[in-house]
C-alpha cells in the first residue's frame, strides 16, 4: 500500500513512527505545508530507507493535493490536519482516484435561530453529501477514524455484534489524568479543535427524534474511568460518534461526553466571551501595516505546541465507550475503554499519550484495508465494518484494551 499522509504536527508524525514498525506500508510519503517540519518526521525514522519520503504541500490546495497523490502513484490520502482542511483533501483524492482515512470529519454549523435545540449542517454533512459518488466510483472514504471518533466507533460495533441484544444508549466516556509541568493551561491536543468542538452546540441522539442540541457543557455527570484515573466530571460536546454511530449501530440514544474539568471549561467559556475562539479574521496593526488574523490562530500561536508536551506531561488518557442494554433477557451495562499511559508512549515511541492514542488506529485500519480484512465502498464510518480484526490488531500492535462490567 502506497500511502500519502497529509499533515507532520504531532499526531502525523506518530504515524510514522507507528507505522515504520508494521511491513504493509511500500510507501508513506509526509508531507506538510511546512516541509522542514515533513523532513524531520522521516529523518526521525531509525530506518525510513525507501519507503518513508518527505514533501512539502499546501493542505488547502486541492489541484497540488491531487498532483502529489499521482505523482508517488498513492493508493490513499491519509488526512493528519486539523478539519478545516478535510474538504479540499476529500476532494483531492477522489479526484486523483484515490481513497481517503480522517480522523475528524468535515465542520459543522450551527443552527442560525436555535442553535441550541436544532441541528445546523451537522459534522460530516459535507462528506457524506458526496457518498454516492464515491460509491459508484467504488472508492472508499473511511471517515472518522481516529481514537475518538474512530476506536469509540469500533467499540459501539463490537458491544452490537457480540455483548448486546437490544442497546439502549451508547455513550462515548472520554477522561484523563494528565498534568503538565510548568503550565497552568497547556491543552494535550490541538487548541483550534478543541475551541471548535467544546463551543459548539453538542448533538444528542434520540430514536424517534434524530439529533438535537443542548447548549455546551451540559449534562454533567461523574464518571469513573479505569486503571487509576478514577472519577472525573464529564459534560456534552460536540463529537462525531453521535452523528456515526446511529447510522450503522442500532441504540435508543447516543451521547459523547468530555472529562474537561472546571478550570478548562472556564478558560474555553472565557476565550469565547472575548471573541477569541472566531475563526473570521480581524485586523490588528503590524509592524509593515495593518495585518488580517484570525483570533483563533492568536489563541494557538501562544499556546505550547501540544507535540511537544510530552517530556512535562504525566499521567494517563481514557478512551471508550460506555454500553446499556441487555444480553440474553439480562440487563447489562458495560464500559469498553483503551488507556494509554504517557510514560509508556514517551518511552516506547517518543510521542505523548494523546496523540500516540490517537494515531495508532488509523495505522491499524490501513493495515485491514491493505491486507482485505476491511473493504467497502462509498462514505463509511468505522462502525461499518467488522470490529473484531480490528481489535485483535490493535492488541498486536503492543496495545491492548479493555472491557468492564459496570
Amino acid at each position: 500500500m502506497r500511502v500519502l499522509l497529509v499533515g507532520a504536527g504531532g499526531v502525523g508524525t506518530a504515524i510514522t513512527r507507528i507505522a515504520a514498525r508494521r511491513p504493509f506500508l511500500d510507501l508513506l510519503v509526509v508531507a506538510d505545508y511546512d516541509g522542514a517540519r515533513a523532513e524531520a518526521a522521516v529523518a526521525a525514522l531509525a530506518d525510513a530507507g525507501s519507503r518513508f519520503r518527505a514533501e512539502r504541500v499546501d493542505a488547502g490546495d486541492e489541484t497540488a493535493v491531487a498532483r502529489l497523490l499521482a505523482r508517488h502513484g498513492c493508493d490513499v490520502l491519509l488526512n493528519a490536519t486539523d478539519p478545516r482542511f478535510v474538504m479540499p483533501l476529500f476532494r483531492a483524492a477522489r479526484a486523483a482516484g484515490a481513497g481517503y482515512v480522517d480522523m475528524a470529519m468535515s465542520l459543522s454549523r450551527p443552527h442560525p435561530e436555535r442553535p441550541y435545540e436544532e441541528c445546523g449542517v451537522k459534522l460530516g454533512d459535507e462528506q457524506f453529501a458526496l457518498a454516492e459518488e464515491w460509491e459508484k466510483a467504488g472508492a472508499l472514504a473511511l471517515v472518522g477514524m481516529g481514537v475518538e471518533p474512530g476506536l469509540s466507533d469500533v467499540f459501539a460495533r463490537y458491544a452490537a455484534d457480540e455483548l448486546f441484544d437490544t442497546i439502549e444508549e451508547i455513550g462515548i466516556r472520554d477522561g484523563a489524568n494528565l498534568t503538565v509541568d510548568g503550565y497552568d493551561f497547556a491543552p494535550s491536543f490541538s487548541i483550534w479543535t478543541t475551541i471548535e468542538e467544546c463551543l459548539n452546540p453538542p448533538v444528542v441522539y434520540e430514536a424517534g427524534r434524530g439529533w438535537f442540541t443542548t447548549p455546551p457543557f451540559s449534562e454533567p455527570e461523574v464518571f469513573d474511568f479505569p486503571e487509576g484515573i478514577g472519577p472525573v466530571e464529564c459534560v456534552n460536546v460536540e463529537h462525531e460518534e453521535v452523528l456515526l454511530v446511529p447510522r450503522w449501530v442500532g441504540a435508543r440514544r447516543v451521547t459523547f461526553k468530555y472529562g474537561l474539568g472546571g478550570e478548562f471549561i472556564e478558560t474555553l467559556k472565557t476565550l469565547h466571551r472575548l471573541g477569541l475562539d472566531r475563526t473570521e479574521p480581524v485586523t490588528v496593526s503590524g509592524p509593515d501595516g495593518p495585518v488580517a488574523v484570525s483570533p483563533r490562530d492568536v489563541v494557538a500561536a501562544c499556546l505550547p505546541d501540544p507535540a511537544t508536551l510530552g517530556e512535562r506531561m504525566h499521567g494517563k488518557t481514557c478512551a471508550g465507550t460506555w454500553v446499556r442494554g441487555t444480553k440474553d433477557g439480562a440487563p447489562r451495562e458495560v464500559y469498553l475503554y483503551h488507556v494509554v499511559d504517557n510514560q509508556w508512549s514517551m518511552a516506547e515511541y517518543g510521542c505523548q499519550a494523546v496523540v500516540w492514542q490517537t494515531a495508532v488506529n488509523p495505522v491499524v485500519a490501513l493495515e485491514l484495508l491493505a491486507t482485505g480484512a476491511w473493504s467497502g465502498t462509498g462514505v463509511l464510518g468505522p462502525e461499518a465494518f467488522p470490529a473484531r480484526p480490528f481489535l485483535d490488531l490493535l492488541t498486536a500492535y503492543g496495545s491492548p484494551w479493555g472491557v468492564r462490567e459496570q
